[in-house]
């Protein structure tokens, strides 16, 4: 049997389901704080469509859920995609969809949350510094090969300020070693840090500085990503090195330093050479030194030998050797017959004006003329007081 609700029997209030749908519509997207909302949340599933991509943001403990779609439209403009198990901070408004009876939110931008919007913040800021240079290893000085002064730039509290001091101490005794002491980590460690490495510039002392810190968890090494930190860095006229947490940590600091290492030890250690291996590699030096000599000695003295047995197995009286003898014989015969010195031996003497010309004749001079006569042995100065004519 089929009932029938006589019309007079509906309340004058009752809605249809459109009407309801239509009241709910107005008044979520009517209200002004909806219209552009902010919300972060975890994403739980992920569907793409031909008309954009469909999601689910939930609360962490899965206590609650909304659905929300970025139409393709839009999707170009999401700094972050969404991906199932991100945490995300997403921009939209809510709409009504009435054929389900539900609501959604239509985002217009997604960012990272949490972690990840951190982790995009400094993307940027290293995109940015990187743009400008900052990273560029051709900008980097070079660690002074043997300092005499290292300042270290660290908390004067913390264990990498006692780590640094055994290992410069263990690989070079007698180096000066200069604290700056700073926070290295908090609000304020990033301004300290800056302070710190303008004093030790502002000394003039040091040859290189270690700005070191111990690991710790990424909010705790925050400050090495600062901005005022990187310029600071880049900016200093002595050569910086690095030791920032483990080796699995890099920061904005170790990039734009001069040299960079895994953990405080590691920095010290390159801050300085090892005085035990220098004295090694002295050693060294000087023994390679000795095995040259002693190889080019040796070779020196083969050749010397073999010019003395090649010249023995010279012929001493063959012809050419006795040709030449005697024709040297006679050219030194010769060489002595014109030596002027061998004829003034055998009496004879030269007789020499004053303007070093040689007297052959007594035409030309004069009476009083002085003359200088060159005898064997001795010299005499002479005067004219007669000329007689050549019989």
């Amino acid at each position: 049997m089929v009932s029938i609700i006589p019309d007079r029997l509906l309340p004058d209030t009752a809605l249809s389901v459109a009407g309801l749908t239509s009241y709910l519509q107005d008044l979520l997207e009517g209200d002004r704080n909806l219209r552009s909302i902010w919300l972060t949340g975890e994403v739980s599933s992920v569907s793409d469509h031909p008309t954009g991509c469909y999601f689910t943001l939930c609360d962490p403990d899965k206590s609650a859920a909304i659905r929300c779609v970025v139409w393709n439209s839009q999707r170009q403009k999401l700094l972050k995609l969404p991906a199932k198990g991100e945490q995300l901070l997403v921009l939209g408004s809510i709409r009504l969809y009435g054929k389900r009876g539900d609501y959604q939110l239509n985002v217009v931008q997604s960012l990272p949350a949490g972690e990840g919007l951190q982790a995009l913040r400094l993307r940027q800021l290293r995109d940015r510094l990187e743009a400008e240079g900052f990273f560029d290893p051709a900008r980097k000085r070079p660690i002074p090969a043997h300092p005499q002064v290292v300042a270290v730039v660290t908390s004067d509290t913390g264990a990498a300020w006692g780590d640094i001091q055994r290992t410069l101490a263990q690989r070079y005794p007698g180096l000066r070693v200069l604290l700056s002491p700073t926070g290295v980590q908090g609000e304020s460690a990033a301004a300290e840090i800056v302070r710190a490495i303008a004093r030790v510039e502002l000394d003039g002392r040091a040859d290189a500085i270690v700005l070191a810190r111990g690991g710790g968890s990424a909010e705790d090494l925050a400050c090495f990503n600062d901005e005022r930190v990187v310029r600071a860095i880049a900016n200093c006229t002595i050569p910086i090195i690095t030791g920032i947490g483990h080796e699995r940590d890099e920061s904005l600091a170790d990039l734009v330093a001069d040299k960079r290492a895994h953990t405080p030890t590691a920095a010290a250690a390159q801050a300085v050479p090892n005085l035990a291996n220098l004295y090694l590699e002295h050693q060294q030096r000087m023994l390679n030194l000795a095995s040259v000599v002693r190889e080019r000695f040796q070779t020196e003295s083969e050749r010397l030998q073999l010019l003395q047995n090649r010249l023995k197995r010279l012929p001493a009286t063959s012809r050419t050797l006795r040709q030449a003898t005697g024709k040297l014989e006679v050219l030194q015969e010769k060489l002595a017959a014109l030596n002027p010195a061998a004829v003034l031996q055998r009496g004879y003497a030269a007789v020499i004006q004053s303007d070093g010309t040689i007297v052959r004749q007594t035409e030309g001079l004069e009476l009083g003329e002085e003359l200088t006569v060159k005898l064997s042995r001795g010299v005499l100065k002479v005067k004219i007081v007669e000329v007689l004519d050549a019989e």
